[in-house]
C-alpha cells in the first residue's frame, strides 16, 4: 500500500489552474441511489493548462456534458479512481456533470451519507468529492445554488447553506426546495441536512439592523433541550460584535443536531451541524460540564464565520489559520461567560495533558504542518489547541487593544480571500508597527519547548531547550513569554521586569534577570496563567511550593503549585516503588510508608491552608484534584505505567484520608437547591464533586460504609448523579454496579446520555473489565457504527483505563487493536483516533514497549488498512524501528 500513497507537502503548494465560480448543484434523494446533477461554471486561471483535474471519490459516474455538449470518453474527459480528467481547450467553460452516489452505504460519515432516517453531509477537509466532481481544495471559491428534490414527506425539512429561495409541491408529488448562498466559499463549507426535526425559533438582531431567524433542528420529542443551545448562539452573536465587532451576515442562521457525526460539530456557512451531544441539554440528563461545552462549542462554530468563513485557509495546511484563532476566540467568550480560572485550568489540562504527548509522539508536528498523507490527520490537539496558545501569546505581547488593531486590518485587507498564517501574522505586524519574525518560529516549529530557572547569586537565569522531533532535528531559538514575579519571605509579591508588566521576554536560548537584594532568597513564581505552552524545569523545595500556594497572588499559580506538589509526591512514591514492578496488591493503609514525615506534613499543610484561606469554591475544588495519569504520564521516560497508577493512587488514598474531616465539613456545609446553571452553583457543584469522591474514598479505607445509594436517589441533576457515580466506581464497585442499573433503568431511552454509561462502566477499574466490553458492545444501545459509541466505550477504554488498557499481559492493547481492524473499515477517522494512546509506545519501558510494538506490527499488516491509520502506524513503528 505504501508505494502507491504520495505525501502532500505545503512547499508544494501552486494554485488551482481552474476556478469554479457557480456551482447550481441538484440532488434526487435515495438513501440507496441519490442523483446529483452539477453544474458549474469554470473559468481558466494558469494561462496554458488545458486539463481540468478534478476530484472525486466514491461515485458512479454517469455524464458530462460540456458548453451543451455531450462529451465522449477518452477524447473529452478520463475517468479514474480519484476523479476525472477533463480537457478544456477554453477560458470558460459551462461543464454538467451527473453522478450517483449511495448515502446508506457511506458508513464514513464523509460526503453525504444516511442514518436514522435523515441526510446529512460533512465535507471538511475532503468530503465534498464524495458528492461530486470538484476542485475540492479550499482556495477555490464559488457560489452555490442548491436544490433538493425529495418524494419522501416525512422528510419534513430539506435543508442547505444560506438563504431559502423555493419550497414547491412537484405535480409527481415529489418537494423541491432551492437555496441559495450569497457568499463565495470553499466546498468543504457545503452542507445538506434532510430530515424529519422539531425546530425551535428565534431572532436576533445584529449591530447593523440585520434581523436575523435562528433556527435550532433537534429530534422530533428533544425540543425541550434545545433552549440552552439558543440561548448560546444569541450570547455569541453579541459577544462577537462587542469584542471583535463582528456581525453576521445572511437573513438566517441554522443549527442542526445529529447522533451519527465524527466531530463536534462543523461550521458549514448559515447551517452548522453538529453532535448531538453539544446541542441538547436539560438539568436531568445534561451535567455543568456538558452545558459549559455547548455554549463553547455553539459559540466556536458561529465565530468560524468570520475566522474561517468570510477568511478561510489557502490550503490544508494553514488548518490552525482558522482554527487555532477561533479556539482561542470560544475559549475568551468562555472566559467572559463562566469563570476564568476554571477555563484556564480546563485549557492548560488539555495542552499538558494531550498535546505535550503528541509534541514527544511520532506524530510531531507544527502547528502549521509541512507534510502529510491524509488530510483528516491534521485535525490535532496540536493544531487547534496549541495553535490557540500561540494566537494567545500574539494577545498577550500586543495588549488586547493591539491585538484586536492587527483584527480588524486581517479582516479588511483579507474578507473573501483564502489566505495563510503568514497573512494573519503580517497583519499583526503591521497594525502594530511589531516585528514578529522570530515569533513566526511558532508556526513552523515542533515540539514543546524546556525553560529551566535557576537562581545565581543576585540574578535569576533563564534557559530554553528544543530538544529534536522525529519530523525536525534542528531547533531554533524560539521567542516566548514568561509571566513571571518573586515572593519574598514574608509573601508579598514583586514583578521582575516593570516594563513589560511582570511579563519576560525571552528571545534566546539564555537571559539572566538581576535581582534586587530582597528578592535574592526570594521564591519565583513562573508561568502564571501558562503564558506560553512550554515546560518549566525550576527546583521548587516542598516548602517553596506551600509558600507559592499560600502567597501567590493568582488563583491560578496557587492550583499550579498544588500540582507541583502533587507530582512531587508521586514521583517519590513511584521511585519508592521500583523494585515492586508489578504489584498492584499492596496494602493501602501502608501508603504513608512511602513517604518520610516533612512530605506528608507537606500535604497537611496545604489542606490547612485550604481550610484557613477564604477561597472561592471552584478553587478549592481544583486545587483538591491531583494531576491526571495522562498528566503525569509525559514526565517520565521509560514509563512503567503499572507503577505510575500505584503511586498515583497510593496518594489519592493519602490525600482522601488528610482532607477528610475538611470534606466532611464543605459537605455538611452544600445546601440543596433546585439546579440552576448559574457559575456560583456550578462551582458549588465542582466542589461537591471532589469533596464526595474524597470522603467516600476515606471511608472505604477505614472500612465503614457510605450513603451513596440514598444521595443518589435524592440528586435531582446529571451533574450530582455522574458525581456520586464516578465516587463509587473509585471506592465502591458494588454501589458502583447498583447506582448503574438505576441509571440504565432511567436513561436507557436516551442515546446521548447512555453514551456516560458506556464510558462510565469502560473506565471501571476491575479485573474483567475485557469481558464487560464485549458485553456492553452488545447492547441495544451500542453501534459500531456510531463515533459517539465508538468514542464513549472503546476511546474512554484506550484513553483512561490505566489498569484494563496497560494490562501487564498486553491483552489490553490486543483487545483494542482486535477492534480497530474492524472498526477502519467502517469509519476510518475515528480509528486514526482511537488509535493514539497506543502511539506513545516508545515512552514506555521496553515490556510494555514490546507489547505494542507487536500488536500495531500485526495492525500494520491488515489488507486494506486505511490512509489515516497507515500514516499514523508507519511514523510510530518507523521511529522505534
Amino acid at each position: 500500500m505504501s508505494s502507491i500513497l504520495v505525501a502532500k507537502r505545503r512547499d508544494d503548494y501552486r494554485p488551482s489552474d481552474f476556478f469554479i465560480d457557480t456551482v447550481d448543484i441538484s440532488f434526487i434523494l435515495s438513501p440507496e441511489n441519490t442523483e446529483v446533477c452539477n453544474i458549474m461554471e469554470v473559468t481558466r486561471n494558469i494561462s496554458g493548462c488545458d486539463i481540468l483535474k478534478l476530484d472525486g471519490e466514491q461515485l458512479n459516474f454517469v455524464s458530462l456534458m460540456i458548453n451543451g455538449r455531450l462529451a465522449k470518453e477518452n477524447i473529452d474527459y478520463t475517468l479514474h479512481e480519484n476523479g476525472l480528467d477533463i480537457n478544456l481547450d477554453v477560458d470558460h467553460a459551462t461543464l454538467e456533470i451527473k453522478n450517483t452516489i449511495s448515502p446508506i452505504n457511506n458508513t464514513s460519515l464523509e460526503g453525504l451519507y444516511y442514518v436514522s432516517g435523515a441526510y446529512c453531509t460533512q465535507c471538511e477537509a475532503e468530503g465534498f468529492r464524495k458528492i461530486t466532481y470538484f476542485l475540492d481544495r479550499p482556495d477555490v471559491l464559488s457560489k452555490y445554488r442548491v436544490t433538493i428534490i425529495c418524494d419522501r414527506p416525512e422528510l419534513t425539512y430539506l435543508l442547505s447553506n444560506g438563504n431559502k429561495l423555493e419550497d414547491t409541491l412537484l405535480e409527481d408529488g415529489r418537494r423541491k426546495v432551492v437555496w441559495e448562498d450569497p457568499h463565495r466559499k470553499p466546498a468543504y463549507l457545503f452542507a445538506l441536512v434532510a430530515g424529519h426535526f422539531d425546530r425551535l425559533e428565534d431572532s436576533f438582531t445584529t449591530s447593523e439592523g440585520r434581523e436575523v431567524l435562528l433556527e435550532v433542528f433537534v429530534d422530533s420529542g428533544r425540543l425541550h433541550q434545545a433552549g440552552h443551545a439558543m440561548s448560546s448562539l444569541k450570547k455569541a452573536m453579541k459577544w462577537d460584535e462587542d469584542t471583535f465587532g463582528l456581525a453576521y451576515d445572511l437573513d438566517r442562521y441554522m443549527i442542526v443536531a445529529v447522533d451519527f457525526f465524527n466531530m463536534g460539530a462543523m461550521e458549514n456557512k448559515g447551517l452548522n451541524v453538529f453532535n448531538s451531544k453539544f446541542v441538547l441539554a436539560e438539568p436531568k440528563s445534561a451535567t455543568d460540564e456538558d452545558y459549559f461545552n455547548i455554549e463553547s462549542i455553539i459559540a466556536h462554530e458561529y465565530f468560524h464565520n468570520w475566522t474561517g468563513n468570510r477568511v478561510t485557509c489557502r490550503d490544508w495546511f494553514q488548518l490552525s489559520l482558522k482554527e487555532g484563532l477561533t479556539v482561542f476566540r470560544d475559549q475568551r467568550f468562555s472566559e467572559d461567560m463562566s469563570s476564568a480560572l476554571g477555563c484556564r485550568i480546563k485549557q492548560v489540562k488539555v495542552m499538558r495533558e494531550h498535546q505535550f504527548a503528541e509534541d514527544a509522539g511520532p506524530m510531531s508536528h507544527p502547528i502549521r504542518p509541512d507534510e502529510v498523507l491524509e488530510m483528516n490527520n491534521f485535525y490535532t490537539v496540536t493544531v487547534y489547541d496549541k495553535g490557540a496558545e500561540v494566537i494567545r501569546m500574539l494577545h498577550t505581547l500586543l495588549t488586547p487593544a493591539g491585538f484586536r488593531r492587527g483584527m480588524d486590518l486581517y479582516f479588511a485587507r483579507h474578507d473573501g480571500q483564502a489566505v495563510t498564517c503568514d497573512d494573519f501574522v503580517q497583519a499583526m505586524e503591521d497594525a502594530n508597527d511589531a516585528n514578529l519574525s522570530q515569533f513566526k518560529l511558532w508556526y513552523s516549529q515542533s515540539g514543546t519547548p524546556e525553560v529551566k530557572l535557576a537562581l545565581e547569586q543576585n540574578q535569576l537565569r533563564l534557559t530554553q531547550t528544543n530538544k529534536p522531533t522525529p519530523d525536525q532535528a534542528v531547533k531554533q531559538a524560539l521567542y516566548i513569554p514568561i509571566k513571571l514575579s518573586m515572593l519574598d519571605e514574608k509573601g508579598l509579591e514583586h514583578t521582575v521586569d516593570e516594563e513589560h508588566l511582570g511579563t519576560f521576554v525571552l528571545s534566546q536560548e539564555a537571559a539572566t534577570i538581576s535581582l534586587p537584594e530582597r528578592l535574592q532568597h526570594g521564591v519565583p513564581v513562573i508561568l502564571t496563567d501558562f503564558s506560553a505552552p512550554v515546560k518549566i524545569d525550576y527546583q521548587y523545595t516542598l516548602d517553596e511550593i506551600l509558600h507559592v500556594l499560600r502567597f501567590a497572588q493568582s488563583h491560578y499559580a496557587k492550583w499550579d503549585a498544588s500540582q507541583m506538589l502533587y507530582s512531587r509526591l508521586i514521583r517519590l512514591a513511584y521511585d519508592s516503588n521500583e523494585d515492586n514492578d508489578n504489584d498492584n496488591n499492596s496494602d493501602n493503609n501502608n501508603d504513608n510508608n512511602k513517604y518520610n514525615a516533612g512530605q506528608i506534613q507537606s500535604l497537611t499543610n496545604l489542606i490547612e491552608y485550604l481550610e484557613q484561606a477564604t477561597l472561592p469554591d471552584d478553587v478549592v475544588a481544583q486545587i483538591l484534584c491531583i494531576p491526571s495519569f495522562e498528566t503525569l504520564a509525559i514526565e517520565y521516560t521509560q514509563l512503567n505505567p503499572s507503577r505510575l497508577q500505584s503511586a498515583h493512587q497510593e496518594l489519592t488514598l493519602l490525600l482522601a484520608r488528610t482532607a477528610k474531616d475538611c470534606c466532611e465539613r464543605r459537605l455538611k456545609e452544600q445546601r440543596v437547591l433546585p439546579y440552576r446553571y448559574e457559575q456560583s452553583e456550578v462551582n458549588r457543584r465542582t466542589l461537591f464533586a471532589v469533596c464526595i469522591r474524597l470522603h467516600v474514598l476515606a471511608l472505604s479505607q477505614e472500612g465503614k460504609g457510605n450513603d451513596l445509594l440514598s444521595a443518589y436517589a435524592q440528586a435531582d441533576n446529571m451533574t450530582d448523579k455522574l458525581a456520586l457515580l464516578k465516587a463509587a466506581q473509585q471506592a465502591d464497585i458494588n454501589a458502583f454496579d447498583a447506582l448503574m442499573i438505576d441509571f440504565e433503568e432511567e436513561f436507557g431511552h436516551d442515546a446521548v446520555v447512555m453514551d456516560k454509561w458506556f464510558a462510565l462502566h469502560a473506565t471501571a477499574p476491575r479485573d474483567d473489565i475485557l469481558s464487560r466490553l464485549d458485553l456492553l458492545q452488545a447492547h441495544s444501545q451500542y453501534s459500531v457504527k456510531n463515533p459517539n459509541k465508538v468514542r464513549a466505550l472503546i476511546g474512554s477504554f484506550a484513553f483512561y483505563n490505566t489498569q484494563g488498557f496497560h494490562a501487564a499481559d498486553g491483552s489490553g492493547y490486543k483487545y483494542v487493536v482486535d477492534f480497530l481492524m474492524k472498526l477502519d473499515a467502517i469509519n476510518p477517522q475515528v480509528a486514526s483516533r482511537i488509535i493514539t494512546p497506543l502511539l506513545q509506545m516508545n515512552r514506555y519501558e521496553s515490556t510494555y514497549k514490546s507489547l505494542i510494538e507487536s500488536q500495531l506490527s500485526r495492525l500494520f499488516t491488515q489488507k486494506n488498512l486505511s490512509k489515516d491509520l497507515f500514516e499514523k502506524l508507519s511514523k510510530t513503528l518507523a521511529q522505534s524501528a
